[in-house]
């Protein structure tokens, strides 16, 4: 080496090593990914094998055989025929069907409450303001099992017993059981009002499609309103009169000790669905609150200037634009509306939890249980996910 050149030889020769690739950012990845699998794979294989120990040594048999089994138990409420002869995968079927029907209705509910009292929240009336802010900060600071309870022990449990009833319209009781109401019996022809209703939908929705696209085209409005509620309502009444009338009802009837025909809605289902529409309705609340304080203010004083009513500001400018702000965390609430159901099982309501474990208790079948529980909600979650996801899609600006 001649005088003052830079020696550039590597201090530990010239090939890879180890530490030269971690700080390189393209191999130190490929590394932590390829550990991550490891550590992954080692836990899964570590559970599955101290599993299959355990039921060889409890002498357990695995496997989804036992939903072939006979019950043995009777379910309260079911949407489908159910005797303590039925399978137990039919018990499972009853209860994803009650769980559903929790979501569902509580989902519809609560939109409704919480889009009215996030609104209210808003309004220049300030007695609305207040009590919705009253409603918001106690619901959403009470855990919901507690108001579970106090639907179900401090409301629906002290409602009078059922020879006294109390009388609503439409022939309908109110009592300490439930709510009695007229039981609906289908005939043949109601097949044809069904297939006119899907008719008047898909005509409504092509209607509504096309009206679009012309008022796109040419700025000329077509009110589809009246044109849906003709079609979906006119469509399958008329069928329904033409089919001579296929639906007649059984109305309950007020004994002296009880009542005797139509249908009832237990106490469990109506508390559970109260606690958790108007629990589930604060939180929605202020993701319409927030949604509106989110829409400029510009938009409602240009608004003001076309000489719009401040109502129709509110539901022809404001809320439109609000619902792209509102709808991403709107699905969070739903998905934690459907979760909450299974605190079903605190009151009695045979939800899948609580069907479930019953099945558990009596097969000792854990591991399958547990699995048809993962199962099942997730894919509730999954498809919610997915819906919201295609109407936020939709509810999504178009950039020109």
């Amino acid at each position: 080496m001649t005088h003052g050149a830079v020696d550039t030889t590597p201090l530990h020769g010239t090939g890879w090593s180890f530490r030269s690739a971690m700080y390189d950012p393209k191999y130190r990845s490929i590394f932590f990914q390829v550990l991550t699998i490891v550590i992954l794979v080692g836990i899964v294989w570590w559970v599955a094998h101290n599993t299959a120990v355990n039921l060889a040594r409890s002498n357990t048999a695995s496997g989804f055989g036992f939903l072939r089994g006979r019950a043995g138990f009777e379910i309260g409420q079911s949407l489908i025929s159910f005797s303590s002869d039925s399978t137990y995968a039919r018990a499972l079927v009853v209860g994803i069907l009650n769980t559903l029907l929790v979501a569902v209705t509580g989902i519809f509910t609560a939109t409704i409450i919480g889009f009215l009292i996030g609104i209210g929240r808003l309004s220049h009336n300030w007695l609305i303001a207040k009590l919705c802010t009253v409603y918001v900060e106690v619901f959403r600071n009470i855990p919901p099992l507690l108001v579970i309870f106090f639907w179900y022990l401090g409301v629906l449990s002290v409602l009078p017993q059922p020879r006294e009833s109390v009388g609503l319209p439409f022939s309908m009781f109110l009592n300490n059981r439930g709510l009695a109401f007229p039981k609906p019996i289908f005939e043949t022809g109601m097949i044809a009002v069904g297939i006119a209703l899907v008719i008047a939908i898909v005509a409504t929705i092509i209607i509504t499609r096309w009206a679009h696209k012309r008022q796109a085209a040419t700025g000329q409005p077509f009110h589809t309103v009246w044109t849906s509620i003709a079609l979906i309502v006119g469509l399958p009444l008329l069928v329904f009169v033409v089919s001579g009338f296929p639906l007649t009802f059984d109305v309950p009837v007020a004994g002296k000790f009880n009542l005797t025909g139509g249908s009832v809605v237990g106490p469990e289902f109506m508390s559970l669905f109260l606690a958790l529409s108007f629990y589930t309705a604060s939180f929605i609340a202020e993701i319409v609150r927030g949604g509106i304080r989110g829409v400029p203010k510009g938009q409602s004083e240009a608004a003001g200037a076309l000489g719009l009513h401040p109502s129709s500001v509110t539901r022809l400018v404001v809320v439109p634009q609000a619902l792209r702000i509102i709808i991403p965390p709107l699905t969070s609430q739903y998905l934690n509306l459907t979760k909450n159901s299974s605190l079903a099982i605190a009151i009695g309501f045979s939800d899948l939890v609580a069907v479930g474990g019953t099945i558990l208790n009596q097969s000792g079948q854990a591991i399958e249980i547990v699995c048809i529980w993962g199962i099942v909600y997730l894919s509730l979650s999954i498809l919610t996910s997915l819906f919201m996801n295609w109407f936020n899609a939709k509810m999504a600006l178009v950039e020109r």
